[in-house]
């Protein structure tokens, strides 16, 4: 399996990864995966529920062995919860196994997104827009020192983020080093 055959979306919450990890895969004939929308289908109950009763570190152990499973997987386009790189494991088997694509959100343009979904438990707070700044500060680093590509989501459209991505992977798959086609 080469790595050139996966694409794995990281980012915070609200940053488009599902939306446009559904346009990825359908241009590259890839089979889609939403790794907290796997994980849902399997308990049947969804991750807030998941967070109420076994907290967030149940909810991270389930996540780990998704991500273990969904990356052994070759043709996929995955698009990772907010949190899968907190994990040392998920980040390997992330950089290992395919492309990672971080898509890049401000706090403030994230929060405008997802200030009324209640189906995401760590804004469920006084302050959401400080949870998301909090998040942003600790996870920053981590989806950088993952990913091969960034792109600034801003207030582009997601047809324009994506041909961005798609320019910058179809330079990838003519051979450039991931070097030179990272932001």
């Amino acid at each position: 399996m080469s790595k050139r055959d996966n694409l794995y979306l990281v980012g915070l919450m609200g940053a488009g990864k599902t939306t446009v990890g559904r346009l990825l895969a359908k241009h590259y004939g890839c089979t889609f995966y939403d790794s907290d929308h796997e994980i849902e289908a399997r308990t049947g109950v969804k991750i807030p529920v998941i967070f109420e009763i076994e907290g967030e570190a149940g909810f991270r152990k389930r996540e780990e062995a998704m991500i273990a499973e969904l990356t052994a997987l070759s043709g996929v386009v995955l698009a990772t919860g907010g949190g899968a790189i907190l994990s040392a494991a998920n980040r390997e088997h992330l950089r290992k196994n395919g492309v990672v694509i971080y898509l890049r959100g401000s706090p403030e343009h994230l929060y405008e997104r997802t200030r009324n979904d209640r189906n995401r438990p760590l804004l469920q707070t006084g302050n959401p827009l400080a949870k998301l700044r909090e998040l942003y500060s600790q996870r920053d680093p981590l989806y950088r020192e993952v990913a091969d590509i960034v792109v600034d989501t801003g207030r582009q459209s997601v047809a324009g983020m994506t041909r961005v991505l798609y320019g910058k992977l179809d330079l990838l798959k003519s051979g450039l080093p991931l070097s030179d086609v990272a932001d």
